[in-house]
């Protein structure tokens, strides 16, 4: 908790708005911590976090979220998303008809999905006539989900890219190195514009402030 609340302190300093953390990551108290200790106004801040994979059932997801918040300390969350469908438990419509039950509650702003396939968002759609906001799926320059994208486009769901930059693994290719030399970019900038142009929401994480 030390290490995220300082991470996340250094984060916000240096301009980061948008934190997205998770039950499952075990690092909600230390966002939280950061969060206090910021002289930022909430209202500026976009918090993301996640319902748990172990908890999709109606009673465990309201219990989850209620210690997401005590975790965090926020009276609203702005976004909530299912982290897993977890298909062989078959709950997550039930999941997603308590996400929006709290939406409702105005416990949270948005809600939405990760990792996502177009038969899971057809099926939740379908069956509870809410749409997910957003759908947060692993994609950057060598998984670029060309696939999932006109359905999403087509329902309005945004896409957040996780691990925009390959985990790292992308840091040094040299392909995108040389796109980067001609703007004048790092090959992380020039991932993170690829990104943007194609109006993917970006979540890149650092853990050093510099």
């Amino acid at each position: 908790p030390e290490i995220t609340a300082r991470v996340v302190g250094d984060a916000i300093s240096v301009g980061y708005r948008a934190i997205d953390t998770a039950e499952g990551y075990q690092n909600e108290e230390g966002v939280g911590d950061a969060i206090r200790r910021v002289a930022i106004p909430r209202s500026e801040l976009f918090i993301t976090s996640k319902l748990r994979n172990g908890g999709h059932a109606r009673d465990l997801a309201l219990r989850s979220f209620d210690e997401t918040m005590a975790r965090l300390g926020l009276e609203q969350l702005d976004l909530f998303l299912i982290h897993w469908p977890v298909p062989s438990q078959d709950r997550y419509v039930e999941a997603w008809r308590t996400l929006v039950e709290l939406k409702e509650q105005g416990r949270v702003r948005s809600i939405g999905v990760s990792n996502f396939d177009v038969n899971h968002l057809e099926r939740i759609i379908g069956e509870t006539g809410e749409t997910p906001v957003v759908n947060q799926i692993e994609l950057h320059p060598r998984f670029q989900q060309r696939d999932k994208r006109d359905f999403h486009a087509g329902r309005g769901i945004r896409i957040e890219s996780w691990s925009p930059l390959g985990s790292g693994r992308l840091l040094d290719d040299p392909t995108i190195a040389g796109i980067g030399r001609k703007h004048g970019k790092s090959i992380a900038q020039t991932i993170i514009r690829w990104h943007l142009q194609q109006g993917l929401i970006v979540i890149p994480k650092t853990t050093h402030k510099e």
